[in-house]
Parts: C-alpha cells; sequence; structure tokens
C-alpha cells in the first residue's frame, strides 16, 4: 500500500484568484453562506459513527466527515446522496473493502451528489453481478479525488455521461483494476465536461486501460503509466494493460510532463490513443509536450491518431525510446522530439525514467508552447490551464 509517485510530480504551489475564475463575489458569499452550518461527523472506533456509511447517510449538504486510523471497513456500501461533502481519512488512511457487497448492483460508493470531494482512502474489493462494479461509480456532477489508493477492483473509477461534470483526481494510485475482460479499467470516465489527471500513478490494468477518457476537456499531467514485470514486488500484482492512455471520443486534450512505460506483456501495442472509437467531442486538437515514452515491447505504436481526426496533432520535446511507430498521423507537427532505440535511464529496473545525462538530453529542446503550431484551442481557459501546467 503506497503512494509513493516519483519526485517528476511535485507540484509547485500556486496563489489562487480571488474570486476562482468564473465566480463572482456575490455566488461565492452566497456558497459560504450555505456551508455555514455545516458538521464534522467522526467515524471510527469509539466515535460517534461506527462506519463511513453511517456518517454518509446521517450527514447534510456541506459536511464533512472525518474516518479515523488505519481501519478496514468491510462490506461498507452506500450512495453518497448529499452535495458538498468531504469525505477524509485522517491520522492514517482507512481501507473500505467491499467484500462482496456492491450498492445498487453498481459499486462501492455510488455518488449521487454534486460537488463531491474524497481524500486519503483506501478502497478495493468491488465486484457486482453484471462484471461492472467500480470502488467509486459517478452519477453527480463535480467530483474530486485526492491521495487515494484505488486497486483489486473491477473498475477503479467509472462515470457515466455528464456534460456539466469536472473531475479532478490528483496524487492517487490505481492498480490491478479489471475484471479481465477488456472493458474494464483502472478509470474510465464516461462524456464529461472535462477531467483532470495530475501528480497520480496509474498501472497493472487487468487487460484494460490505464486511464480512458472520453471527456470533452483533458489535462493529463506529470502522471506516471507504468507496470510491475511479473515476479516483481510491487503495491498490486502486475496486469496485462490495454492502452496506457485511451481518449476514444477525441476532444481538447493536453499530455504534458508524463512518464508513459509499455510493458512487455501488454494486450495492445499502442501506447496512447486518440479518436479511435469516433472523434465525436467538440475539439480535435491533442498536444503531446515534454513527456517520456518507453516501449519495453517488440513493436508497437506510441501515438495512434485515428484517421478521423482532421487536426495535426503538437507533439514536441518528448523522448520516445524503445521500438515503435511515433505517430500514426502523418500531418502532425513534430519538433524536438527524440528517439532512443536503447533508452538509457537511471534506475531503469526501478522505473525512474530519468534519462542518463548524454548529448542528446543536453540539446533537448526550448519549452513547448502548443499555440507556437497555429493550432486554434477552444476557450481562453483551456489556454490558461496548459500555459500554467506547462511552466511548472
Amino acid at each position: 500500500m503506497r503512494n509513493d509517485v516519483s519526485p517528476l510530480y511535485t507540484p509547485v504551489t500556486r496563489n489562487p484568484a480571488f474570486p476562482p475564475a468564473g465566480l463572482s463575489i456575490a455566488s461565492l458569499l452566497l456558497a459560504m453562506a450555505g456551508t455555514a452550518g455545516a458538521a464534522t461527523l467522526s467515524v471510527g472506533p469509539g466515535k460517534t459513527y461506527v462506519s463511513p456509511c453511517a456518517a454518509i447517510t446521517a450527514a447534510k449538504d456541506g459536511d464533512t466527515i472525518e474516518i479515523v486510523g488505519d481501519w478496514t471497513y468491510s462490506g461498507d456500501v452506500c450512495a453518497i446522496a448529499h452535495n458538498n461533502l468531504t469525505i477524509r481519512g485522517v491520522q492514517g488512511r482507512p481501507t473500505i473493502d467491499a467484500a462482496e457487497r456492491n450498492h445498487g448492483g453498481k459499486g462501492t460508493w455510488v455518488v449521487i451528489g454534486n460537488n463531491i470531494t474524497v481524500e486519503n482512502v483506501e478502497m478495493k474489493g468491488s465486484k457486482v453481478p453484471d462484471g461492472n462494479g467500480a470502488a467509486l461509480r459517478l452519477e453527480g456532477t463535480n467530483f474530486t479525488l485526492r491521495n487515494a489508493f484505488i486497486h483489486d477492483n473491477e473498475n477503479g473509477i467509472l462515470s457515466g455521461v455528464n456534460r456539466a461534470s469536472n473531475v479532478v483526481i490528483e496524487h492517487s494510485e490505481f492498480g490491478h483494476n479489471g475484471s479481465g475482460t477488456g472493458q474494464t479499467h483502472n478509470l474510465y470516465i464516461g462524456n464529461a465536461k472535462s477531467l483532470t489527471f495530475r501528480y497520480n500513478y496509474s498501472h497493472d490494468a487487468n487487460i484494460g486501460h490505464n486511464l480512458k477518457s472520453r471527456a470533452m476537456f483533458n489535462m493529463i499531467a506529470y502522471n506516471r503509466f507504468s507496470s510491475t514485470p511479473p515476479g516483481k514486488p510491487g503495491s498490486t500484482a502486475s496486469g496485462k494493460p490495454s492502452y496506457e492512455i485511451d481518449l476514444p471520443n477525441a476532444g481538447t486534450s493536453y499530455l504534458i510532463g508524463n512518464v508513459i512505460e509499455q510493458p512487455a506483456i501488454n494486450d495492445n501495442s499502442n501506447i496512447v490513443a486518440y479518436g479511435e472509437e469516433g472523434a465525436i467531442n467538440p475539439g480535435q486538437d491533442l498536444y503531446v509536450i515534454n513527456n517520456t515514452f518507453l516501449n519495453d515491447f517488440t513493436s508497437g505504436t506510441f501515438l495512434f491518431i485515428s484517421g478521423k481526426v482532421s487536426t495535426p496533432a503538437l507533439i514536441q520535446n518528448n523522448v520516445f525510446a524503445g521500438p515503435g511507430t511515433l505517430t500514426t498521423q502523418s500531418s502532425a507537427i513534430q519538433k524536438d522530439n527524440h528517439r532512443l532505440e536503447k533508452p538509457g535511464f537511471i534506475d531503469r529496473a526501478g522505473l525512474s525514467l530519468r534519462p542518463l545525462v548524454n548529448d542528446m538530453v543536453q540539446k533537448a529542446g526550448p519549452a513547448a508552447d502548443p499555440w507556437s503550431s497555429g493550432l486554434e484551442v477552444k476557450g481562453a481557459a483551456h489556454k490558461g490551464r496548459a500555459q500554467d501546467a506547462a511552466s511548472r
């Protein structure tokens, strides 16, 4: 049980704007007034509530639920129906083990409420009769997950269609989720408004993808995608993932500063896929900047971009290590990328994946600017997010 993402993913703290973008002073005061009477509910041995779901059921909109200590709660399944709740582990990380139980045939915690935040929990064991259970099944609008370890479920996170929802997942680990059918994944985000996926470690999906997102906007920044070689110790069993990242409906998407490794044992030789199920999202612009790719398989494609995608991708200042085709898109704009057929990395066995200092690294290209390509980015907010991430 670990959450030891490489120091590559340490965030830079920034002073937030006040009020937050898109939120007026009046609406901010109204939101603060709505949570003025919020309570903190305490869960654990000797506390007011003996299980998280007991507190979740008793809570009111805006409350905080604190789950105390390194304790395992077996079969604690329920719906999270209230809004603006924060559910967090304190004084250790509690484990939520579905233990052959589920809520509504959907999963462990079914998130119906809006603006829910879950922090510092471990969740495992979600199984349902149709084989599509999830530790966290998202049905409300807006969801945030931080500092969690989600493993050995049929799906880690599963969400449906909600084009108003913004999903944020950060500083978390996902491992060995998937039922083995190829239809279940470490994470599967449906057609949401946006996904922000940063500073995470996703690995060893069981036949499915390490990350799948149909969101209309995707910011995937400073994560590690990899798997554990069979027989090697790890936080979960080794897996046989398909794509490391799958964005099947395209969408305005940024892959920035990630380490993305395809293991020698895998279920698909493509590493990243974009638009392969139909580029039906409003944006078809893909920006792949400052990433390290490593293919440990004998062949493959680093960036599979569907022929249905008409906008040239910007692929800049990446390292592509190992065999394989860089991209299937002949029109892609490629700048300052570097190929290493025989990659040399510091602590390669430990999957640190920092390149050895050599002439190729020292002469790497300048920081990439997605807008230097002339590609149109829809919405100033998208541009601001990408510039902020690229500057970290």
